[in-house]
């Protein structure tokens, strides 16, 4: 009699750090800086830079999320106000500070930091959107530690994130990270706020965010003076990492080296994503955008693209409609029937000109250079029918 198989295991966090390619890490004001020095707490720093370092050896990229800009020019300006001028004057002071703290960090461990100022525009624009993560992908291919962090000294009120819980979760979604790590003052989430009821049950796993989870979120538990953020932050922003296929873990960062904690089972919340970061990002193409232009392609391009290729400028016979670069564009073949859709790498008028030509011949005919394809593959979702 054969036996049954067992049960696969549940998912935890530290499972699925360990099974992460990308993982993008949030780190706030509160570990990062003392509250009474406002200055960084250099200890910890180093024992989290191992961390990054010992993911970086094991093959995996890492991208860190950081706050504490704000606060470190306040510790060199302390007759700072609280309007929005004041706060972009601190941020432009301390983010030479908080750059100059993670590059002296990284160092011993031979990795690179590399400074990356993001707006809500700059995830929310299309266009803007392709550039940053052009930005990033570089980074990492050349093998540099971005550091992300909100742009705060021209960030509006209407585009700010508002915390770093948010911007981390967009960069998951613009990197197409598989793990965000929140790292917070509490490890991970409860049925209640456990520094307030005795009887909050720790919940390791969440595979669904219903109202009744959201809700145990309540609302900011900021620690005054330094972060901004709570709970409630960090839920929404696991929202917008798992609409991206990104899975997170909200874990403690309130000890050295939280990382490794993780991996070894320290206590923390995994909420899992249903889908991997490129299916939800194919679903967005498809499901979640307008094509504002037309692309006519030859047997051999379309051929080419069923074989997993990019789109070449060679293999288009006909551009219509009034795109920009990063718009969505139907393709179809030479009897008008559907192919796909793509986020186009040119706007219209520089489509129609490269046409036709070899990827060689696009600096020529611009007059600068840039992507040798009009659509990249992974930028491409083919009809099914």
């Amino acid at each position: 009699m054969s036996q049954a198989a067992s049960p696969a295991p549940r998912p935890d966090a530290a499972s699925a750090l360990g099974a992460a390619r990308r993982v993008v890490v949030k780190i706030g004001s509160s570990l990062l800086i003392d509250a009474e020095t406002r200055r960084p707490t250099r200890e910890w720093l180093a024992a989290m830079a191992e961390d990054l370092a010992r993911l970086r050896t094991e093959g995996r990229e890492v991208i860190v999320v950081s706050s504490g800009s704000i606060a470190l020019g306040r510790g060199r300006l302390p007759n700072l106000g609280a309007r929005l001028e004041d706060k972009q004057a601190a941020a432009s002071v301390g983010q030479s500070l908080l750059m100059a703290a993670w590059s002296e960090a990284l160092a011993p461990h031979g990795l690179v930091a590399g400074q990356v100022l993001l707006t809500r525009d700059d995830t929310e624009r299309r266009r803007r959107w392709l550039n940053g993560r052009a930005t990033v992908e570089a980074l990492l291919a050349h093998g540099v530690v971005p550091i992300v962090n909100e742009n705060d000294t021209v960030a509006t009120e209407e585009i700010r994130y508002g915390d770093n819980d948010r911007l981390a979760a967009r960069t998951a979604q613009l990197a197409r990270a598989d793990l965000l790590i929140l790292l917070s003052d509490v490890d991970g989430l409860y049925t209640a706020d456990p520094r307030r009821d005795p009887n909050a049950v720790h919940l390791p796993l969440i595979e669904s965010l219903g109202p009744d989870v959201l809700a145990m979120g309540g609302g900011a538990n900021a620690q005054a003076g330094v972060g901004t953020g709570g709970m409630a932050t960090k839920l929404a922003a696991a929202q917008i990492a798992r609409s991206a296929g990104c899975a997170t873990v909200i874990a403690s960062g309130q000890t050295l080296s939280p990382l490794s904690a993780v991996r070894t089972g320290a206590r923390a919340t995994l909420i899992t994503a249903p889908d991997t970061p490129m299916a939800a990002y194919k679903q967005w193409i498809a499901g979640s955008l307008s094509p504002a232009g037309t692309l006519t392609l030859d047997p051999g391009a379309v051929a080419a693209l069923k074989a997993g290729k990019s789109l070449l400028p060679a293999g288009v016979t006909a551009v219509s409609g009034d795109f920009e670069k990063g718009d969505c564009v139907r393709l179809i073949d030479a009897e008008n029937r559907p192919v796909g859709v793509g986020l186009a790498a040119y706007a219209a008028e520089e489509a129609a000109r490269i046409r036709g030509r070899r990827s060689d011949e696009i600096e020529s005919v611009l007059g600068y250079r840039g992507a040798s394809v009009l659509i990249h593959r992974d930028d491409l979702v083919l009809d099914d029918r």
